[in-house]
């Protein structure tokens, strides 16, 4: 009997059909325990079941039979997947059920947009998810609806029905016929989301084994390996060292920092990480997601264990910002950590806010210093040496106090002269709001500019890596440059507009598959959307909201409660509903900037907080990982705070770039 077409890494068994059909079912499980090394009772019993129907199934079926796929990098594996022609079929089992469950449909439809989104060789061929319990009698008969991407709605199948529908899956496809080993060890190239990511890196993937490779020089990859090449020379050289990594909004800096973390979060390494951020909805939604995962990857593996276990090294590992600067405060030692990551490092607080927070929240009379200045001196107590990683965001400023990143350099300037710095060479665009303080620090011997230090492509819109570029055009109102990349991309990337808030829903709702995550997003001063049922001042939880699914009602996938730039920021979508209220309206030509108070719509007139309203829609605007949809209330006249004047200048602002009109039926 043959060993196998694939090597385990690739698939446990590995087969045409005719082999399969003519080898025992105990040459089979031979193989397949072989490649698992270890195999519970459980799980054999559950292969010969599923062996057993596949024998029975595909009979006269021509094709490669991959057992136990592993889904590229990731590690997960789909039972079965059959290459026939020109047609993908993935089969999920689900040993000693009778019912389709939802999470299970689900989990068999994520195979398959894992594979029609990454997956080279799959990107144009017919993919077709089946869920088969194996205790189910009754199921689909017919071929399901096929998506415009290919892939066809997931179909509940019977043991028995499996052998019917199999014919009838060749009938229906079409397309040029797959070699099973060109596609087997096709390109894969995944872009998960940072809460995916997250998890990743933290059970012992690398960077480079979840993150695309397409982007030439300016990938992950890069960038990581030259920060760890900085860390390791401060380390040997005794220098400390100060980073500054760039990137357009959606381009993976948090990834690049958390996988600098994951590698040294070994407490009892020198060069012990710990990734920090200012941004609570991103900590607590980010320790939750590792908990959650970590446990359930633990009792899959027979691990018993609390969850409060498992949060503690998690909790050591993602820090709040403010919590690390409050130990500094109060210890005079130096931390722990010789390598710390701020997150988002241009909404560190000036020294305004910081003094302010420390006199009136702290009791600390006379405190003058910026948080960068505090966190810097904190690292600077380091007899020997130390690195900081600031990972900056264009146009990311969205709150009072949020100093941009020349409080950063200033501190370095005026109070460390004897730190290295490592300077994205984009730090000099006027959206990073470096400021005259970087011409300053640019005589000095130790500034090194490198290329790899900045991230120019989003992974988050894997559709379309651009979408960034189109947000920024929409708000400069650069509109000859906005309708040119929104249609180099929109086929890929839908972004509509409307304005019917249940239109909008629906069309996310048509959009979403499988587990992919949509939301409802509005910016913080938005206080006339209340008729629509958005009231920016009813708080939701994060954690809830971007981690719990579609049966309950605080989970974003609802629709109901809208989360704002406050709790999105860092994290993000599938398909985000945008609401767009007078807050921020388009005006002769311009944006014109607004605040609700009392009942009527005030101007703003302060530079600063124009910036922090601009950048929440700029937030809000580069959530989404596939498409959006916008919507522009009508107002009503009969309303003064809603004044259709308010609205209709916007709508026909964004109509006339391009975007697709789209009403109730």
């Amino acid at each position: 009997m043959s060993s196998g077409l694939f090597s385990p890494e690739i698939a446990y068994y590995s087969a045409k059909v005719p082999d399969f059909l003519s080898a025992t079912p105990e040459q089979i499980l031979g193989q397949l325990a072989k490649a698992a090394r270890t195999v519970e009772e459980t799980q054999r019993n559950a292969w010969l079941a599923q062996i057993e129907i596949l024998k029975h199934s595909l009979s006269g079926i021509p094709g490669t039979l991959l057992f136990e796929y592993i889904v590229p990098r990731i590690g997960s594996r789909i039972d079965a997947v059959l290459i026939s022609g020109p047609a993908i079929v993935l089969i999920e089992f689900k040993d000693g059920l009778a019912e389709y469950l939802p999470a299970a449909i689900n989990q068999i439809w994520d195979y398959g947009l894992d594979l029609k989104n990454f997956h080279a060789a799959s990107a144009e061929a017919p993919i077709f998810p089946l869920l088969v319990p194996t205790e189910a009698i009754c199921g689909d008969a017919a071929i399901s609806h096929q998506d415009k991407d290919g892939l066809y709605v997931p179909m509940r199948i019977s043991r028995e029905g499996l052998k019917l529908i199999l014919p009838k899956i060749l009938q229906a496809a079409s397309g040029p016929s797959l070699d099973p080993i060109a596609w087997a060890t096709a390109p894969y190239r995944p872009t998960p989301t940072i809460i995916a990511a997250a998890q990743a890196l933290y059970s012992q993937h690398s960077v480079a084994a979840i993150s695309r490779h397409d982007a030439g020089d300016q990938n992950l990859s890069a960038t990581s390996g030259y920060i760890e090449s900085i860390i390791d020379r401060s380390k040997d050289r005794n220098e400390r060292a100060i980073i500054f990594v760039t990137g357009v909004p959606g381009a993976g800096k948090t990834l690049v920092g958390l996988d600098v973390a994951t590698k040294r979060r070994d407490e009892r390494a020198e060069s012990h990480a710990v990734f920090l951020s200012g941004n609570g909805p991103l900590v607590a939604v980010l320790r939750e997601a590792l908990a959650r995962d970590e446990l359930k990857r633990l009792r899959s593996r027979g691990e018993p264990k609390r969850k409060g276990e498992i949060q503690q090294p998690i909790k050591a590992f993602i820090q709040n910002v403010h919590h690390f600067r409050d130990a500094g405060i109060r210890d005079p030692r130096a931390p722990s950590d010789h390598v710390v990551i701020f997150d988002e490092a241009q909404r560190a607080w000036d020294v305004a806010m910081t003094s302010h927070f420390m006199q009136r929240r702290k009791g600390i009379p006379g405190f003058n210093a910026s948080e960068p200045e505090v966190l810097i001196s904190y690292m600077d107590r380091h007899p020997a040496w130390s690195v900081v990683i600031c990972l900056v965001g264009a146009g990311q400023e969205i709150n009072r106090g949020e100093a941009g990143i020349g409080e950063w350099l200033r501190a370095i300037l005026t109070k460390f002269p004897g730190w290295h710095v490592y300077v994205s060479p984009n730090l000099t665009d006027s959206e990073f709001a470096a400021g005259d303080v970087l011409t300053a620090i640019e005589a000095r011997p130790q500034v090194t500019y490198d290329q790899r230090l900045h991230l120019a492509v989003s992974m988050r819109s894997f559709r379309a890596e651009h979408v960034s570029q189109f947000v920024k055009a929409v708000l400069d109102c650069e509109n000859v440059q906005a309708r040119e990349v929104l249609g180099a991309f929109k086929d890929r990337f839908p972004i509509v507009l409307t304005r019917n808030l249940d239109v909008a829903k629906q069309w996310i709702r048509s959009k979403n598959r499988g587990s992919e995550r949509m939301g409802i997003v509005t910016s913080s001063a938005a206080y006339r959307l209340k008729p629509h049922a958005i009231d920016v001042r009813v708080q939701i939880d994060p954690v809830h909201w971007f981690l719990n699914d579609a049966l309950d009602t605080r989970s974003s996938m609802f629709l109901e409660d809208a989360a704002t730039e406050f709790q999105v920021q860092g994290l993000e979508l599938d398909w985000a509903c945008v609401t767009w209220d007078a807050d921020f309206r388009f005006q002769n030509g311009d944006w014109s900037y607004h605040s609700f108070v009392g009942s009527k719509w005030n101007s703003v007139n302060k530079t600063e907080r124009r910036r922090y309203l601009k950048n929440a829609y700029r937030v809000l605007l580069t959530r989404a990982r596939q498409g959006m949809a916008i919507f522009v209330p009508q107002g009503d006249a009969r309303d003064s705070s809603r004044d259709p004047r308010f609205y209709d200048a916007t709508f026909d602002y964004l109509a006339a770039l391009g975007l697709e009109i789209i009403e109730a039926p």
